[in-house]
């Protein structure tokens, strides 16, 4: 019997036909929304539905399903029917020109970015969602492709201006010739309250995600981290690992989660012994046609013995070490690729290349120490009655004996096992290697080196009635080891192997579940950071439980293929990544904006907006390769992070233009904090996708200083229900934090214009003025002066005003240079409950020093007596 409480068993209730007329309509060829057209040419095979005539059930909670049911006049289905079945079906939804565009698009199978446009023709393949300017109504349209039983969708660019769907299931086993609801159309004044309303649409109708707002985020979510691949790639060990945190915690950021990313595992080549891990590995690519031949830690990770480390002499570690053997495997893949250049030119004497190839090999076995006796599948039962005293598992309860703040610690894995899968026959699993294709809508993305290699090795796919087993037998063990969450990578190379496993819809939901299944048993339900992973077949089919994601491709310290303008171009091309897919990716799942290096020459550039971005701060640096002084600017020697309450988005004056290369507009994007309101303005002017070389480019004519105009209005206050009431101030106080400037402004004021370098930033905080002592006294706390995002750091703020006396007191975390704004000097000021010396100036700048008190937390207690 069905609870009467179930949401799955309440209907919603039916609107009127009358409320639905008012928005969307489909007549003689026109798609029109309030009686202005927003498609011609529409074929007659189209078909539009309204929202309820298509929902049947959901087990979304009750409060989401009224939300959606109020709003369900606002959207509607579009489907299309065809005579002939197949497994991938093109189709016109009518077509527009002269109408500005926001899409979101895959770039790579893996990672997807924005684009802008004014019609049909302009969008990309595989284009995840199409946001619309409707200024005839002042609203904005969004159309979705999504899932319809076994297919998936996305938008591709048509002739003349012209829409494309393409629905596809990745198997010529798996047909069909008619979708009642292939795309998701809905009509909203705001442009990010239309996201959220999209989005929970598509919940209730899909009923296979989860929005994030009903999930449970990992905890390193407000903390700061140290990742490992940029600081030793595969070469990854544990003594480098020891001294990499060593050197944080005695620099005096403390990180409270590791993650030990690729090269803990225990891979080979089908090529090479079963049972022995393979040797020397360096470089991302040197991997990618490994597969799993084991579940547990590698030799390296096998061999350590516990205490080793914490003992009055530790063993040693040469910081230069990784950065010889990443020199020596670039020199060898140089060589390897001469070597393949020769072969395309037909040489017949290859001796010298082989010869050279070799000796670069034995010069890289010298750095990493000598070829060392390896530990096989078979010998590790001559330890087992000693297991605690070896492998991950004492490696992990040594970094937790030693650095006591140390919360997490997560390990990478593909979502296959490792990058080629799980070798067959080398567990009790069955796998089976499987050749991979492609779609025909990844013809137009960027060449990819990861994409090449999974296709030449193909991929050891465990049959997904075993991927529950799967999953739990690697997450049961590394649970049991000390791993507290996993960083799962690559997972969208599902949908190369999806022919033979009912497509690419079914093949998913059974690795999702057994995914989801398993964090759920094993890693407190949220211990996971997903990656490679932006394409709506994951969001929509993978997160149910999954609460964190990244929203951008890697960082990328320079450009592999080559940068024209060194290391900087890449750079805001990130930032844009990362600001406009939260915009969808942040309904879903918590936006990770991934790591940085904090001694690269854009270091600073990455670390204004990961300090503003929402999420977790976290850097992949080099062991002794740090800037400690510009990491004490995002991070609290606590290892905590003044985090902003949500995450970060671009203002609505950046939605349909192009940052990256237009030559005129700065990235704005916008946040929370607890006490004010927050605006980064980053210069990523100088790179962008290129459609005809279908790859990112550096366009150098664009790298120049530009002129950028804020305003307190660009803040969206009403997105949060307590940042609304914040807005009624009548007055702000800006503090430019690069700058350290401050300024009064109000709603009526002319916008702040200032102008910003290429790879640089100004963070703008807007602290509402609150009037004291009969209107007399004008005040605003504004935080940490010292840190980037300084009004992060006021935890609570009290007012007292009596006719007898007035008094604020802040509660603040952090050490440095606490500021406010007066426009009177306080009477006294107190720290801790003693009297304290403070600085006042005519232009209203209040400063005190505050320390860093271990005992109490960091948090100091502030009061000034007026």
């Amino acid at each position: 019997m069905v609870s009467p409480n179930d949401p799955s068993s309440l209907p919603l209730r039916i609107c009127k036909p009358e409320s639905l007329d008012k928005y969307f309509e489909l007549l003689d060829g026109k798609f029109s929304v309030k009686g202005f057209p927003l498609l011609s040419e529409v074929p007659s095979n189209v078909v539009f539905a309204p929202f309820l005539s298509i929902y049947k059930s959901s087990d979304a909670p009750l409060a989401l399903l009224q939300r959606v049911q109020a709003l369900s006049h606002k959207g509607g289905f579009l489907g299309f029917h065809k005579e002939a079945p197949s497994d991938r079906l093109m189709n016109s939804i009518g077509k527009f020109t002269g109408r500005e565009f926001l899409s979101i698009f895959r770039f790579k199978t893996w990672w997807s970015t924005m684009w802008m446009g004014s019609s049909g023709s302009d969008l990309q393949m595989e284009t995840q969602w199409v946001l619309l300017n409707v200024p005839e109504i002042r609203s904005y349209v969004i159309i979705i492709p999504v899932i319809d039983g076994r297919f998936r969708s996305a938008f591709h660019p048509g002739t003349d201006g012209h829409v494309m769907i393409c629905a596809e299931s990745g198997s010529t086993k798996v047909t069909a010739s008619s979708f009642d609801a292939i795309a998701y159309v809905h009509v909203s004044e705001n442009p990010y309250n239309i996201m959220k309303e999209a989005f929970s649409a598509l919940r209730v109708h899909l009923n296979t995600f989860k929005l994030l707002e009903e999930k449970t985020v990992p905890s390193l979510v407000d903390k700061f981290g140290w990742c490992t691949w940029d600081a030793f790639y595969l070469a990854v060990e544990p003594a480098g690992i020891w001294h990499g945190v060593n050197d944080f915690v005695e620099g005096g950021v403390s990180p409270r989660f590791l993650i030990i990313d690729d090269g803990w595992q225990s891979i080979n080549t089908d090529d090479e012994n079963p049972n022995e891990d393979a040797k020397n590995l360096v470089l991302g690519g040197t991997q990618m046609t490994a597969r799993l031949h084991r579940l547990d830690e590698c030799d390296k990770f096998r061999k350590y013995k516990g205490g080793s480390m914490l003992g009055p002499n530790p063993t040693s570690f040469d910081p230069k070490k990784p950065k010889m053997l990443i020199l020596k495997a670039i020199e060898i893949e140089h060589a390897e690729n001469d070597r393949d250049k020769a072969i395309q030119s037909r040489v017949t004497d290859l001796s010298p290349f082989e010869t050279k190839i070799q000796k670069l090999k034995q010069e890289l076995d010298v750095i990493f120490g000598g070829e060392e006796k390896s530990v096989s599948s078979g010998s590790s039962g001559s330890r087992s009655c000693k297991a605690e005293s070896y492998g991950m598992k004492a490696f992990t309860r040594d970094l937790r004996t030693k650095f006591k703040g140390l919360d997490d610690i997560y390990v990478w894995h593909a979502l296959c096992g490792a990058w080629g899968g799980v070798r067959p026959d080398s567990t009790n699993l069955n796998s089976k290697i499987i050749s991979c294709k492609l779609s025909p809508g990844l013809d137009g993305t960027m060449a990819d080196l990861a994409v090449v290699k999974i296709v030449e090795g193909g991929i050891g796919l465990v049959h997904p009635d075993q991927a529950g087993d799967f999953y739990d037998s690697m997450h049961s063990y590394l649970a049991d080891v000390g791993i507290t969450g996993v960083k799962v990578d690559v997972i969208h190379s599902l949908e190369y192997v999806s022919e033979d496993y009912g497509g690419r819809v079914e093949l998913a939901k059974g690795y999702y579940k057994g995914l989801s299944d398993s964090l759920s048993k094993n890693f407190k339900g949220s211990g996971l950071i997903s990656s490679m992973q932006q394409c709506n077949d994951f969001f929509f089919l993978g997160t149910k439980q999954i609460s964190m994601g990244r929203v951008g491709d890697d960082f990328w310290f320079q450009d592999p293929n080559g940068d024209p303008m060194g290391v900087y171009w890449l750079q805001g091309v990130h930032m844009i990544h990362c600001a406009y897919n939260s915009m969808w990716i942040g309904q879903i799942i918590k936006p990770d904006w991934d790591m940085f290096q904090s001694d690269h020459l854009c270091a600073k550039f990455h670390a204004g907006s990961r300090a503003i971005c929402g999420g977790p701060v976290y850097v992949s640096d080099s062991v002794g390769g740090h800037d400690f002084e510009l990491l004490k600017k995002l991070v609290y020697p606590d290892g905590t992070i003044p985090k902003c309450q949500d995450f970060a988005l671009p203002t609505r004056d950046c939605l349909f233009r192009n940052p990256l290369f237009d030559k005129k507009t700065i990235l704005k994007i916008w946040n929370f904090n607890k006490y004010g309101g927050v605006i980064g303005a980053f210069n990523c002017q100088g790179a962008g996708w290129d459609p005809k070389e279908q790859r990112i480019k550096g366009y150098s004519e664009c790298y120049k200083p530009l002129s950028v105009s804020v305003h307190v209005t660009d803040i969206e206050w009403d997105q949060k229900k307590e940042a609304a009431q914040m807005s009624e101030a009548d007055e702000f106080i800006v503090y430019l934090n690069q700058a350290e400037e401050l300024l009064l402004v109000s709603p009526e004021s002319d916008a702040v214009q200032i102008t910003i370098q290429p790879s640089t930033f100004e963070i703008f905080s807007f602290v509402p003025i609150k009037k004291l002592g009969g209107t007399s006294i004008s005040f605003a706390p504004v935080g940490l002066a010292n840190m980037f995002n300084s009004c992060g750091t006021i935890q609570e703020v009290e007012y007292f005003d009596s006719e007898a006396e007035t008094c604020v007191k802040i509660e603040v975390k952090g050490g440095g240079s606490f500021l406010s704004y007066s426009n009177a000097s306080p009477k006294k000021g107190f720290l801790n409950g003693a009297e304290a010396a403070f600085e006042w100036l005519d232009n209203g700048k209040l400063s005190l020093n505050l320390p860093w008190t271990e005992t109490a937390g960091g948090v100091s207690n502030v009061a000034f007596l007026f």
